[in-house]
């Protein structure tokens, strides 16, 4: 948790969490990301959800197009990780998106 714990990306984290809308996240992102950057990301959460429905490496691979070195560090996270995705996953899923 430390690299977390600088002023500049507390202030980050309190930037998102003011975001009310998609269209507030999509301005936000699109001024501070790459496209690249959110599609990584994007892919990122794809991987977790077939994680967490079982689906096996090679299909999330081919699904999502990434490779399965980032679908490994994707399962280590949702396994070992802070629990940053299981919580996403579960409000998703309380929410009906997944």
């Amino acid at each position: 948790m430390a690299p977390f714990n600088t002023h500049s990306i507390q202030r980050l984290f309190d930037a998102i969490r003011r975001l009310e809308t998609r269209e507030d996240c999509e301005k936000f992102f699109e001024d501070i990301c790459t496209i690249k950057e959110v599609q990584d990301m994007a892919q990122r959460l794809d991987a977790a959800i077939l994680l967490e429905q079982g689906v096996n490496y090679q299909t999330i691979s081919e699904q999502v197009g990434i490779s399965t070195a980032t679908i490994s560090r994707v399962s280590k996270c949702l396994n070992y990780g802070s629990g940053g995705y299981r919580q996403a996953l579960a409000r998703m899923k309380e929410e009906g998106e997944i």
